[in-house]
């Protein structure tokens, strides 16, 4: 028979001790990150925002003392630093899923009104940056003259599709379906694969890279990538070495690359597309995505309105 001492712990006291001793670090370390590397696509995200804005902060802290007035003052801090509320949010979204699945697994065993999720800040209107037409031949010009051989066509590939970088970087020659005109993003943000349209100007550009590639001596094989580093013999890392440069000597010091997907999307609503067709065009899950840029078509929502005008107004009085 077991003596006392030596009697198996009951389920609560099991998860009184875990908690008990459980730092925030060592939830995140221990539990958080596997689960996250094996459930998420880009779990290094995670680590990276732990390791930047966490770890020295609340790492210490054993998982039941993380109390509102702790976390808030946490989040004061950031706002007194000036980063941008959107940034904090994202932060503050970590936090949160952190601690929830602390109290699904166990480790937080007790309900305390003082340790709440952490309510996100509010962020204003969503800013937006688009290019005017002009801008964008100064920025294409720029990019042209850059030494990086497919930034100028990088940049006008997003131009024209409204891609994001990530698919545009990873793009394979054997995504393209040059017949259909159709670009097959294997897995986009949200997970899933994607159709993008081309346009004929976007077929040139991929003609043109294709030319630039071979020019190069790099394969132009289905499996290779569109966009071939020349030293590497892959993918390039990122274009943003080469981006800075050319945004800056075009005078455009504050744009950044995804602000041309928000000038995809504004050039076709000004031009008469509808938010629905503008949402699969971006691949967008919901229209409520798509919806910061109803304020590009005003004058298509004034005409709209002359339908019910017209129709009250022929009534007969």
């Amino acid at each position: 028979m077991l003596s006392f001492l030596q009697r198996p712990k009951r389920d609560s006291e099991a998860n009184n001790t875990k908690s008990s001793s459980t730092t925030l670090s060592s939830f995140f370390d221990d539990h958080y990150y596997p689960h996250a590397q094996a459930t998420k696509r880009l779990a290094y995200h995670d680590d990276s925002v732990y390791r930047t804005h966490l770890r020295e902060k609340l790492g210490a802290y054993p998982l039941e003392e993380l109390t509102n007035s702790v976390l808030d003052i946490w989040v004061r801090d950031q706002v007194t630093a000036g980063y941008k509320r959107s940034t904090i949010n994202k932060h503050i979204h970590l936090v949160n899923r952190m601690l929830n699945l602390a109290r699904r697994w166990g480790h937080i065993t007790t309900y305390s009104q003082n340790q709440q999720n952490i309510k996100k800040l509010t962020e204003g209107d969503y800013t937006q940056r688009f290019l005017s037409v002009s801008e964008a031949a100064d920025l294409l010009a720029a990019c042209k003259k850059h030494s990086n051989p497919f930034l100028f066509f990088f940049v006008q590939l997003l131009l024209l599709t409204g891609a994001r970088k990530g698919e545009a970087r990873l793009m394979r020659w054997r995504d393209i379906d040059f017949d259909s005109r159709v670009w097959t993003v294997p897995r986009s943000k949200n997970g899933r694969s994607r159709r993008i349209m081309l346009s004929s100007a976007a077929l040139k550009v991929l003609d043109a890279t294709n030319t630039q590639a071979e020019r190069l001596g790099l394969d132009t094989d289905p499996a290779c990538y569109v966009f071939t580093n020349p030293q590497t013999q892959t993918a390039y890392h990122s274009f943003y070495a080469s981006w800075f440069v050319a945004r800056d000597e075009a005078g455009l010091t504050k744009l950044r690359i995804h602000d041309l997907r928000h000038t995809y999307a504004s050039m076709l609503i000004n031009n008469g597309v509808s938010l629905y067709e503008v949402q699969t065009l971006l691949g967008h899950s919901s229209i409520q995505m798509t919806q910061r840029y109803a304020h590009l078509e005003p004058n298509s929502l004034h005409e709209r309105t002359e339908v019910v005008g017209n129709l009250i107004s022929e009534m007969p009085n």
